[in-house]
């Protein structure tokens, strides 16, 4: 078989799959689990069979015209190099992962089936993305995972939460497409083909007449889905959803689709000075920001969705100083660990029995409770704060070395401004992903919450997921960073001594700050009530507000809590808490820039389409209606009526005839 039909079938088995288990979802339900579950797995093996063939060395490329489209026609192509065959790798892997975990997780849930066949879908879109040739063949997949994220972070539709996120998800993400779409097809039009192979010779030989506005074009639909500033706000909420999906979202689909895009055409926006500064302002302001919000956030799976956020700004700042391989390298990792830590948080959630019981600040006794998700986000929270030798360490420093080179001037495809502003943006957010990394750790493992019941173990599926997963995140980056350079363009990946340095010790001292915070919160908590505190002068202001919140007692879901008065992040913030907690306030912003402006032209249109346009439709509608009155009078039914008007009808006309004959 050869390598392009293998190929072919890795994104076709997931769709495949998706459209037997709605079809066989009510009718034969012992098939769902098997449907889906069995073609990821396929997949898997297939992408692996296509990588191994492709071994970083010549792209495989493989073309047919769909329909005759005009000057630019539109091609079912693919274009299969070392990224690609790797990214298809970890996208299979993922949604293995995750489809069998989902057996154990939702093994109760009624819409299980059609949740199965929405990931196999989404799935089945994410490899077309990824071995696509074609523009346009890339956005239909671009789309498809679109729809599938809306059902499935809707996917409890009975909760308010989840039907707000879900239209959130979709609108925010859409309104990046549509300048996207004009990109798209401004790029199309300057290059002439839609093919991704003959767009980058273009590139090459100059023939983009427009590389500036094109590539802030296709800027916003990567902010919107890569979850960059200004468009992340919908991730976040997007936690509303399953935990499994937020591990197929966050880790290996949708938000690495826009990193995977820019590194496919990363030509074309080296191609702009420009593009390239303004990427490298959204890395810094995303990494920064995003890690403060993480540092503030109570409940595990928002902490996990703003680290990802974070995460994926370190990718784009990569490719703000032209390092692809090094985008790619962590998009790879961070694959790895960051599907262990949503699933690991799935167990935690499980454990508890609810999702309302996410929130850190009620957790209690979970260390020997789930001692499988105790250790493997033990292992994937050190991958994260890039503590060496875990996977994250490797691929964070060739991002934080990759800059450090540009600001040396060691390469020309990036402006000086774009290295120093990733480096020093990336160094800032080593030290915020420690400290929120280890305030996760501390508040979840060891926190003072209260107690859930026990619901008993996890199932079978679940446990061995995350220890599967456990071992890419410990050994991945050590193994990766010295053969991949053969796949990625030949760059070098060895971490640098001053970055290294650097970045694993501000990682040291946010997690040592983080811990001494952690254990003023303890000692102040053991002190007398919130009335004593407050006679002593040095009481902290931090714990009287707790203290405060902690008297009122507010309810969160079904059972009621006090945020942990030892929470270092309240702390450490400071003032900034607030803020942070409240994603700096960013929806506030776009409800006030955009979304009452909107409702009041609504209301506007629809005032004008009420009053004044339905007034002269009701008044030229008026006329017939008292015609039709007044002849609706004259139906009485009475025979004797119509032959008495009928005669009269008869003498008016004969009289009428025989004035005009005398006149004559």
């Amino acid at each position: 078989m050869t390598t392009t039909t293998l190929a072919v079938l890795v994104p076709l088995l997931p769709f495949m799959g998706a459209a037997a288990g709605l079809l066989l979802g009510r009718t034969a339900p012992g098939f769902v689990r098997p449907l889906a579950v069995l073609p990821p797995l396929a997949s898997l093996v297939l992408a692996v069979l296509v990588a191994a063939r492709q071994g970083g060395g010549t792209a495989v490329d493989a073309h047919t015209e769909l329909t005759p489209t005009g000057s630019v026609p539109i091609e079912l192509a693919l274009h299969i190099d070392g990224f690609a065959a790797l990214v298809a790798v970890l996208v299979a892997c993922v949604a293995a992962c995750v489809q069998i975990y989902s057996t154990g997780y939702l093994r109760d849930d009624p819409r299980y089936p059609s949740y199965a066949a929405l990931v196999s879908l989404f799935t089945s879109a994410m490899l077309l993305v990824v071995y696509s040739g074609d523009l346009i063949v890339l956005l239909v997949g671009w789309e498809v995972m679109g729809i599938c994220s809306y059902f499935l972070v809707g996917h409890y539709w009975e909760t308010p939460e989840a039907r707000a996120a879900s239209l959130k998800a979709f609108l925010v993400t859409k309104l990046g497409d549509v300048p996207f779409l004009i990109g798209l097809f401004a790029l199309a039009d300057d290059a002439g083909s839609f093919r991704l192979t003959r767009i980058l010779g273009a590139v090459a030989s100059g023939g983009i007449d427009h590389p500036t506005p094109v590539a802030l074009l296709l800027l916003a639909g990567v902010a919107g889905k890569s979850a960059q500033f200004p468009l992340h706000t919908w991730l976040p909420d997007a936690m509303a959803g399953p935990t499994p999906v937020s591990a197929l979202i966050h880790a290996a689909t949708m938000v690495a689709a826009g990193v995977y895009f820019i590194a496919r055409l990363l030509p074309l926006f080296e191609a702009s000075r420009a593009a390239m500064v303004v990427l490298a302002v959204m890395a810094a302001v995303t990494m920064a920001g995003s890690a403060l919000a993480a540092l503030a956030q109570d409940d595990i799976k928002r902490v996990l969705a703003y680290s990802t956020v974070g995460q994926l700004g370190y990718m784009t700042g990569a490719l703000a100083v032209g390092d692809r391989g090094a985008a790619v390298f962590h998009l790879l990792t961070h694959g790895a660990f960051k599907a262990l830590l949503f699933l690991a948080a799935g167990v935690v959630i499980h454990a508890a029995g609810t999702n309302s019981l996410a929130a850190m600040s009620r957790m209690r006794g979970l260390r020997d409770r789930v001692p499988d998700a105790y250790w493997t986000m033990t292992v994937a929270l050190l991958a994260l704060a890039a503590i060496p030798p875990f996977s994250g360490f490797f691929s964070k420093e060739s991002v934080l070395g990759a800059a450090e080179h540009v600001t040396q001037g060691h390469t020309g495809h990036a402006p000086g401004a774009a290295g120093w502003i990733v480096l020093v943006a990336g160094l800032l957010t080593a030290l915020l992903t420690a400290a929120y990394a280890a305030r996760l750790w501390l508040l979840a493992f060891r926190g003072r919450g209260t107690e859930a019941p026990d619901h008993g173990r996890q199932p079978l599926t679940m446990t061995v997921v995350l220890w599967v997963l456990a071992i890419p995140s410990l050994a991945l980056g050590g193994l990766a960073y010295r053969l991949l350079p053969d796949w990625f363009d030949g760059r070098d990946l060895t971490p640098t001594l001053l970055t290294s340095i650097l970045g694993t010790g501000l990682a040291l001292v946010g997690g040592l700050l983080t811990y001494g915070a952690w254990q003023r919160g303890t000692a102040l908590a053991a002190r007398p009530p919130l009335g004593a505190v407050a006679a002593h002068p040095e009481a902290d202001a931090g714990l009287v507000e707790a203290e405060a919140i902690a008297t009122h007692r507010p309810a969160y879901g079904d059972i009621a809590y006090a945020p942990d008065p030892a929470d270092p992040g309240r702390l450490l913030l400071g003032p900034l808490h607030r803020p942070a907690a409240a994603g700096f306030h960013l929806d506030a912003v776009y409800e006030a820039l955009f979304v009452r402006p909107v409702r009041a032209g609504a209301s506007l249109v629809r005032f004008l389409d009420r009053e004044v346009v339905d007034t002269y439709v009701r008044g030229a509608a008026a006329l017939p209606r008292l015609l039709g009155a007044a002849v609706r009078r004259a139906q009485t039914g009475n025979v004797q009526t119509y032959v008495s008007a009928l005669l009269a009808g008869t003498v008016v006309l004969a009289v009428a005839v025989l004035l005009v004959a005398t006149g004559a």
